[in-house]
């Protein structure tokens, strides 16, 4: 194998490399982006449930049966 062919060799590995690395940046960026829309929903969802329970706490206050 000549000094050429190796060097060519390299070349199409480093330019395969580069492009998987490329594919996975995107990949990560796209699910980050699906990570903080679902962190976000989540934020929503318990702030809304903790309204909620505060409110039904407020309508049916936790009180001590009779016979206690």
């Amino acid at each position: 194998m000549s000094e050429d062919d190796r060097i060519t060799r390299l070349e199409e590995t480093v330019a395969h490399q580069a492009k998987a690395i490329e594919e996975l940046s995107d990949q990560l960026a796209e699910q980050w982006k699906v990570v903080e829309q679902t962190r976000a929903k989540l934020d929503r969802l318990t702030e809304r449930f903790m309204t909620l329970e505060e409110q039904t706490r407020e309508l049916n206050p936790v009180t001590r049966p009779p016979h206690y």
